[in-house]
């Protein structure tokens, strides 16, 4: 098998990564139906799920006093937690660059790949930034552009280790 080595990242003097880097946005990289996705949750979370949580603050607060109200809070509770994922799905769909990957011979963004670990255990995954292994992770970045047959260096927080691509295929 051929291996390949790990993406090197951003270091400078001292071995220390670049805090400058961490704080810019990065883009998401979406397949066509990841960002459909995307889409309708947050149109279910404006449109139905919105009104849902104004209409229990509404009856909670027909209950009276609301500052000993546990329904009024926990429905206000529940818009806060609401609103934010809103936000994050609105920032991230700005940010969102659609890709296709139209082939099986290389590992792109929405690849389904079965690779094994050193110790022959297989698995299948999905290089996805919505649920699966997003292609910034320690894996997901080893993972992008080999091909089957060849073996990547994973350089993940718990330790190295090695992953050989055994297959590659597209939704």
């Amino acid at each position: 098998m051929q291996e390949r080595n790990p993406p090197s990242p951003a270091v400078h003097g001292g071995g220390m990564v670049s805090l400058a880097n961490m704080n810019e946005q990065r883009a998401d990289f979406l397949t066509h139906d990841q960002r459909a996705a995307l889409e309708a949750e947050l149109a279910e979370l404006e449109g139905p799920r919105r009104r849902e949580i104004i209409e229990a603050i509404k009856r909670a607060r027909e209950f009276g006093d609301i500052a000993e109200n546990f329904e009024y809070h926990a429905a206000k509770n529940e818009q806060g937690l609401l609103e934010r994922r809103i936000h994050i799905l609105k920032d991230r769909l700005h940010r969102a660059v659609t890709v296709e990957n139209k082939t099986d011979e290389h590992i792109g963004v929405g690849s389904f790949v079965e690779i094994a670990d050193e110790d022959g255990g297989t698995m299948e995954i999905e290089i996805s930034a919505v649920g699966g292994v997003s292609p910034d992770s320690p894996l997901g970045s080893a993972l992008l552009g080999a091909k089957v047959g060849e073996t990547v260096h994973v350089e993940a927080p718990s330790g190295s280790w090695k992953a050989s691509v055994l297959a590659i295929r597209r939704a």
